[in-house]
């Protein structure tokens, strides 16, 4: 499969998103790494749990900058398990459902970190159930028969993974504002959860 067959599948099984700006150039890098570990025989699942596993580490390290390393390796091998299943042909509901679920659970030991660099409780709750909600609107669509919502919001996966590492380099660095920082992103959450369910209602009309 060349990278415009892949561009191609990727947007299809994402509900005809684009695949240009920056989204346009993770699929070139995701494309790219995807075909080195399909030429290493490693399988979408295995990432897909060492993403997993990556995450829990960073949530639990005593270090912040190691922390922040770990985040950076927990997203690429999220980000490149379903690409290497496009390359693969091994795309199936199974391994969607584990990506899913590790997703969320990844999510929640990225904010757990937030919860220890000092964001309070009730904000990194309220963060987690909205993206959270968010992702279940889309999954919920898919289930009622739909094509996935071909909506990209400003607080995709990758962004949410982006406001975690500032929350690091800002503890790191001894930054002020992470407080603020993260109610400027909850609204941005809120935002992009009304941008999907506006689209969703679309849909089902």
């Amino acid at each position: 499969m060349n990278e415009t067959q892949f561009r191609q599948r990727w947007s299809q099984l994402h509900g005809g998103a684009e695949v240009e700006g920056v989204v346009g150039g993770w699929l070139r890098f995701s494309y790219h790494a995807a075909r080195a570990c399909v030429a290493l025989r490693i399988s979408p699942n295995f990432l897909t749990f060492l993403g997993l596993g990556t995450a829990v580490a960073m949530g639990l390290s005593r270090y912040a900058a190691i922390s922040l390393l770990l985040l950076a390796i927990s997203l690429f091998f999220d980000g490149i398990d379903g690409s290497v299943a496009i390359l693969r042909g091994s795309e199936s509901k199974w391994g969607s459902l584990l990506d899913s679920i590790a997703d969320r659970i990844s999510e929640a030991f990225w904010l757990y970190m937030g919860w220890r660099l000092g964001i309070p409780a009730w904000l990194v709750i309220t963060m987690w159930t909205v993206a959270s909600t968010q992702e279940y609107a889309r999954a919920r669509l898919a289930s009622l028969g739909h094509s996935e919502i071909g909506v990209v919001t400003p607080t995709e996966r990758p962004v949410r993974a982006i406001f975690m590492g500032f929350a690091l380099l800002f503890y790191i660095f001894d930054i002020p504002g992470t407080l603020q920082f993260s109610y400027a992103f909850l609204l941005l959450l809120i935002f992009s959860f009304l941008k999907v369910m506006r689209s969703a209602k679309k849909v089902l009309r």
